[in-house]
């Protein structure tokens, strides 16, 4: 039996610190659409541009601006929540994916890195997780040919 190498226990860990929560265009309007508000309403209300990239807010306790005892916003979340932890430094190299087991309850130190990684590839293909656009999508994502 193959053991899952993560699976998340809605702790928050991952909706803190500022900066990183980036959106696609795509992300953006599925956002909006959940909120049930215009785009640009949102990138008003809710959005901050970095280095060119628009991401979301955080509140002054450096969560995103949508988590409150969870995410508010699960089922419209952007596709840089929806592939956490399987980000591109943690399926390249083992140390990362070692350090955030301290950091993330939900990864399963017992599947092991390998498994983590094909898990991981398979999970970002099969949703559409995958990085197209550099100058818009996060860089935590991978390619098709990553």
């Amino acid at each position: 039996m193959t053991l899952k190498a993560f699976e998340c226990r809605m702790c928050g860990h991952c909706c803190h610190g500022e900066g990183g929560i980036i959106m696609s265009e795509k992300d953006r309007q599925r956002l909006a659409l959940h909120l049930g508000i215009s785009v640009e309403e949102l990138l008003e209300k809710y959005s901050e541009e970095r280095n060119g990239k628009i991401s979301l807010g955080t509140g002054d306790d450096g969560y995103c601006v949508f988590f409150k005892d969870g995410c508010g916003v699960h089922p419209g979340r952007p596709d840089i929540c929806r592939a956490w932890p399987f980000f591109r430094g943690n399926l390249i190299d083992s140390m990362s994916w070692e350090m955030i087991q301290e950091y993330c309850p939900g990864v399963n130190p017992e599947a092991g890195h390998a498994e983590f990684v094909r898990q991981g590839r398979q999970y970002l293909r099969d949703e559409n997780l995958l990085r197209y656009d550099p100058a818009t999508d996060p860089n935590a994502l991978i390619t098709d040919e990553d």
